[in-house]
């Protein structure tokens, strides 16, 4: 124990170095099929990984350039933001004192300061940035990365010494990883481009910029979609009014049960191997150790520990513990057994 607590602490002094690699590596499991796929249609390996990355290149400085804008507008908007909050905030506090509830309307607004919503979204885009300032070695470590993805399997053979056993370990960690990379990518576009759509026909201030937070924060499990909603919900009762707000959190009541209940745990509940618990906690913990990246990259990381954990006799019965209960229907009750 004394020896993990100081494997920890080294991990989070050099979180400036850990946590780009692992958004590299990940990064590059992500991409590493698309770049098998073009060689199965005899496209030069050199052309497919320059494609790759400069489609990371676009989307990146095409959403920099969007949340850029968006935050500005914001700011601009501000001042005219707090005026309406004033005014709304006067007519429920109108509307209370005729039930003899008596509020404290300065202290209240001091509560609903519209300036909390670009605060939260502020605060996760500006980690995610300071990360993003090592972009370019970021997509120099894909690269690399990617040019020798073919070679890690053989060298994991050579280099173990049971490689039978562990190269199936090793397997399904990247199987798994890649499974729920792709599988919460296409579920986070999707929460994203609902979100965007919804709060344009309801006539929502910076709707794209809340997209935007919607499809970052779904991969932040269990309280990812909760912190998307408080800011738009907060900004809906600012600008749109009171009712409309309450139509914007039932609609991200509506869109979170939908995706993170049913359509989520449908293609990806069972193919995870951890408890909810376990989920929940390894946010914390990995929020913790690495920041923002490390929440969004919990589930992965725990994965690995698990995978991990289970390749060897003195960690099993942890792994057990980090996961999902499915060992305890496939072994048999000892009181059926016996009776």
């Amino acid at each position: 124990m004394a020896s993990l607590i100081v494997v920890l602490a080294g991990i989070k002094a050099a979180s400036a170095i850990v946590v780009p690699f692992l958004l590299s590596m990940f990064i590059a499991i992500a991409c590493n099929p698309i770049i098998r796929r073009a060689t199965q249609y005899r496209i030069p390996k050199a052309v497919s990984v320059a494609l790759v990355i400069l489609i990371i290149v676009i989307f990146g400085f095409m959403l920099a350039g969007l949340v850029g804008q968006s935050m500005n507008d914001f700011t601009l908007n501000l001042p005219e933001y707090k005026s309406q909050l004033a005014n709304e905030l006067a007519w429920m506090a109108a509307q209370l004192s005729t039930l003899n509830i008596q509020i404290d309307r300065t202290q209240l607004l001091s509560y609903l300061d519209p300036g909390l919503a670009m605060n939260m979204a502020s605060n996760l885009l500006t980690s995610l940035g300071s990360v993003m300032t090592n972009f370019f070695l970021i997509l120099l470590t894909v690269v690399f990365m990617l040019f020798e993805a073919d070679t890690i399997p053989k060298k994991v053979h050579i280099a173990l010494a049971n490689p039978d056993i562990k190269i199936k370990q090793v397997d399904r960690f990247l199987t798994s990883v890649k499974n729920y990379l792709v599988i919460k990518t296409l579920i986070s576009l999707i929460t994203g481009a609902i979100v965007g759509v919804v709060l344009y026909l309801l006539g929502l201030d910076h709707f794209m910029l809340w997209a935007v937070l919607a499809f970052l924060l779904n991969y932040i499990p269990n309280i990812g979609s909760i912190l998307a909603a408080v800011p738009a919900v907060l900004l809906a009762f600012v600008q749109l009014g009171p009712a409309m707000a309450g139509v914007v959190a039932l609609f991200y009541i509506a869109l979170n049960t939908l995706m993170g209940n049913m359509i989520e745990p449908k293609f990806m509940g069972r193919g995870l191997g951890l408890s909810t618990l376990v989920v929940f906690l390894s946010l914390i913990f990995w929020g913790w150790l690495l920041g923002t990246v490390g929440m969004l990259l919990s589930v992965p990381l725990t994965m690995i520990v698990k995978i991990a954990l289970e390749s060897t006799h003195g960690g099993n019965w942890f792994a057990v513990l980090l996961g999902d209960g499915s060992e305890i229907s496939a072994k048999p009750d000892p009181e059926k057994v016996t009776s």
